[in-house]
């Protein structure tokens, strides 16, 4: 009789231990499958490749260009409305055609040093049809007089 409840004493442990694992194994798929619905854009995703470009020192007067790279990381053409600048420094050039899922465009952006002096952070927005409608994207760097960069 002993070791009849002590093997039924053995099963219940083991059966405890199989609907915990069970469990346990539930809730992990729950969590994957709540994280992959949520990763699951629907519509347009802009995805920059970086988002801010330092210039470093530049002599007073120089323009500096940087290309941004993104990509419609979405389910829906991405189309850009609108990229603003903080000042008339700064000009951009970007498409004006929509941007396939999956596809790749870029933004090239370009910051004249003409009567700047010292750091700089040059803020660009992008307004877009996007999940995600506005980003942003940065050049920073400094200025320095052109006849202190002159003998760098």
């Amino acid at each position: 009789m002993h070791v009849l409840n002590s093997i039924r004493f053995q099963q219940r442990i083991i059966m405890k231990k199989l609907a915990l694992s069970l469990l346990m194994m539930l809730f992990v798929v729950a969590a994957y499958a709540q994280q992959q619905k949520a990763a699951a854009v629907n519509g347009p995703q802009i995805t920059f490749e970086e988002t801010e470009f330092n210039f470093g020192d530049i002599k007073q007067g120089e323009k500096v260009e940087h290309i941004f790279a993104f990509k419609n990381t979405g389910t829906a053409p991405l189309v850009l409305s609108n990229v603003l600048t903080t000042c008339g420094c700064t000009a951009s050039e970007w498409p004006k055609e929509p941007v396939a899922p999956g596809k790749t465009a870029q933004i090239k952006v370009t910051f004249n040093s003409a009567g700047k002096m010292g750091v700089q952070n040059k803020v660009v927005t992008i307004v877009s049809n996007a999940v995600n409608a506005q980003e942003q994207v940065k050049m920073v760097g400094n200025i320095v007089p052109a006849t202190a960069a002159a003998g760098r």
